[in-house]
């Protein structure tokens, strides 16, 4: 929760050293471009309708792609079914990766989607992300720096950090490997699903029993996984009403594992924290959630004991913050 008031006492600072009329010193205005080739396909009636915005579908190849030649991000997945003359009702970008020894950078994929979004009319609320094999990690690893971003993944024959996967716990996952994969094994995607069911009970996950490395083409052969992505949406967070009654259940004081104390009351306002750095006001959403912003991948989970107290709380942020009662 105290990480949660930061950017406030930053501003605080900034406007300080605005207004404070000391003499800074002089600098110049520079320049850095970070860059890199991607294919792009707009949907049929893209141009004939310029008010409407597209779903998006963002693809990472895999490692045998890398590389300048952008022609080789054609091979596999959706890239080469556009080729091959099919019609997606997606705006679909494919980035080439340089080198297969690095990898994918989410930082740098998360650079060329804001420029995607800035350029072209992106539905914000429809984003998707998936890739095979150093796309299908790239894919994992993408989607848990930046969960904020994406209406679902579908990350094929990879795997990721899965003590991390609780940040996709707003996500939808459908998960695609071959059990006879002797390049990946199935259990690196395995372990993620195991990961994320704990925070995400909805995540899928299909493994093929006679496929090997190659459980790309069937996935991305099969319509009704594109139509299991149009029905996403991002996740928002909605306020559900509970009464100054039910809100003084929450109240109390706790303390977090970081040694930093919140204390918590009801009002006519609402549940609010407050902290050494102000006040915020917490929303309640489904069962004993909470959150700040409808829009941010910050929430608040209440434990109950077995009596029903609550006594002690969870913040979801960009590590996982315990709390518990004092008083």
């Amino acid at each position: 929760m105290k990480r949660l008031k930061l950017h406030l006492f930053y501003l605080l600072v900034l406007f300080i050293s605005i207004f404070s009329g000391k003499v800074h010193a002089q600098q110049t205005a520079e320049k850095f471009t970070w860059q890199t080739d991607y294919l792009l396909s707009l949907p049929d009636g893209y141009q004939n309708d310029t008010a409407k915005k597209w779903p998006l579908l963002f693809f990472l190849h895999g490692s045998g792609e890398s590389g300048t030649d952008i022609e080789k991000v054609k091979v596999n997945g959706p890239p080469k079914l556009v080729a091959a003359g099919k019609h997606f009702p997606f705006i679909i970008v494919s980035p080439q990766a340089q080198d297969p020894n690095i990898g994918w950078e989410p930082e740098g994929l998360y650079r060329l989607l804001k420029y995607i979004k800035q350029t072209y009319r992106v539905d914000d609320s429809r984003v998707y992300l998936t890739g095979l094999s150093m796309g299908g990690f790239g894919t994992w690893a993408f989607a848990i720096k930046h969960p904020e971003e994406f209406a679902a993944i579908i990350p094929i024959c990879g795997g990721g950090d899965s003590a991390e996967a609780w940040r996709l716990r707003h996500v939808p996952i459908w998960c695609f490997h071959g059990a006879l994969d002797n390049v990946v094994p199935v259990t690196r995607d395995q372990q993620m699903i195991t990961a994320a069911k704990r925070f995400n009970p909805s995540v899928k996950f299909t493994v093929y029993p006679d496929a090997n490395h190659n459980s790309w083409e069937r996935t991305y052969n099969n319509d009704s996984v594109y139509a299991w992505l149009l029905r996403q949406t991002r996740f928002t967070y909605k306020e559900v009403p509970l009464g100054q009654q039910q809100l003084k259940a929450y109240a109390g004081t706790f303390l977090g594992d970081q040694g930093d104390t919140v204390s918590l009351s009801a009002d006519e306002k609402g549940l609010q924290a407050k902290t050494p750095h102000g006040i915020s006001v917490l929303k309640p959403s489904a069962g004993n959630l909470f959150f700040i912003d409808e829009h941010l991948p910050v929430d608040i989970q209440f434990i109950p004991n077995t009596q029903g107290r609550f006594d002690s709380f969870i913040v979801f942020e960009q590590t996982k913050s315990v709390y518990r009662r004092i008083k």
